[in-house]
C-alpha cells in the first residue's frame, strides 16, 4: 500500500473546525476555509482562497489565488436556506473566480469532473457545469445556467439567466448568450449567430466522419433551410440517419423553453 500523503497547511490559514480536510491537501497562505467545507484528497487551495461556507470539493481540484467559492446566492429571494457549491475531481478553477451557492430551487451549484474555469470567471447560484469544460476569463453566468459537457467558451462571455449551453459547442469571445445554444454548434456575437458545427471540437473528441455528415445533414434543415421547425425535424427523421447525437440536437430544440433563436 502507498504511503498517505501529508497535508500541508500554511500557519497562517483559518480552517473552520467543521471543515473535512483529505489526505496530500495543500491550503496556501491567509486561505479560508469555512464550516461544513469539505475538501477531497490532493486538494490544492491557493493564497488567499476562499471557501466560505458549504463547498464541496472532489478529488485533486485546484483553486487559484484569491478565488471565492461558497459566498451566498446574490439573488434577493435567497432567505439563508442551507445551499451548497459542488466541484467534481481533476477540475481547475484559476485566480479570482466567484462561485456562488445556490438557493431554494435546485439547493446547489455544481461543476462537473476535469473542468478548467479561468481567471475572473464569474458562477451565480445554481448553474450547473457538466464535465470537460471549458470557460475562458472574464466570462460571467447568471443564475440557473446550464452548461453541458465538453462546451468550450471563449473569453468574456456573458449568459442570461436560465440559458442552455449544449454539449460539444463552442461560444466565441465576447459573446452575448440571451438564448439557448444547441448541442455541437459553433456560436459567435452580440446578438448571437450560429456558424455551423463546431467540427475542429468534434474530431478532437473522437466523432467519426460519417457522424459528422449526419450532423451536418441536421444542422442544413434545421438552420440553413426555409423550414420551421417542426418541418426540419419532420425532414430529419425520415432524411437523416437516427443516432444518439441527431436525436440529441432535436430533442435539445424541442426542450428549449426559451428558444435557440438563430
Amino acid at each position: 500500500m502507498s504511503a498517505t500523503v501529508e497535508t500541508v497547511i500554511h500557519p497562517t490559514a483559518l480552517v473552520s473546525p467543521e471543515a473535512q480536510v483529505g489526505d496530500g491537501v495543500r491550503i496556501g497562505a491567509y486561505a479560508l476555509i469555512g464550516e461544513q467545507c469539505v475538501l477531497g484528497d490532493g486538494c490544492v487551495i491557493g493564497a488567499r482562497a476562499t471557501l466560505e461556507r458549504n463547498v464541496r470539493l472532489g478529488r485533486n481540484v485546484r483553486v487559484g489565488i484569491g478565488s471565492i467559492l461558497g459566498g451566498d446566492p446574490q439573488d434577493l429571494k435567497f432567505d439563508g436556506e442551507e445551499t451548497f457549491v459542488e466541484i467534481g475531481d481533476d477540475t481547475v478553477i484559476r485566480e479570482y473566480a466567484t462561485i456562488n451557492r445556490g438557493t431554494a430551487q435546485s439547493r446547489r451549484t455544481t461543476v462537473g469532473r476535469n473542468c478548467l474555469i479561468m481567471s475572473y470567471v464569474h458562477l451565480a447560484h445554481d448553474c450547473h457545469v457538466g464535465d470537460h469544460v471549458i470557460i475562458s476569463n472574464g466570462s460571467q453566468f447568471a443564475g440557473h445556467v446550464t452548461i453541458e459537457d465538453r462546451a468550450n467558451i471563449s473569453g468574456l462571455c456573458a449568459a442570461h439567466q436560465f440559458v442552455r449551453i449544449g454539449c460539444h459547442s463552442f461560444i466565441g469571445g465576447m459573446s452575448r448568450v440571451a438564448q439557448d445554444v444547441p448541442p455541437y454548434v459553433r456560436a459567435v456575437g452580440n446578438p448571437l449567430k450560429l456558424y455551423g458545427l463546431n467540427t475542429v471540437g468534434l474530431r478532437r473528441s473522437g466523432f467519426p466522419p460519417e457522424l459528422l455528415q449526419e450532423l451536418k445533414r441536421a444542422y442544413r434543415l434545421l438552420f440553413n433551410s426555409d423550414l420551421n421547425v417542426s418541418r426540419a425535424i419532420e425532414r430529419i427523421a425520415s432524411e437523416v440517419a437516427s443516432t444518439p447525437e441527431v436525436e440529441k440536437l432535436v430533442t435539445f430544440i424541442q426542450a428549449s423553453p426559451r428558444g435557440v433563436g438563430f
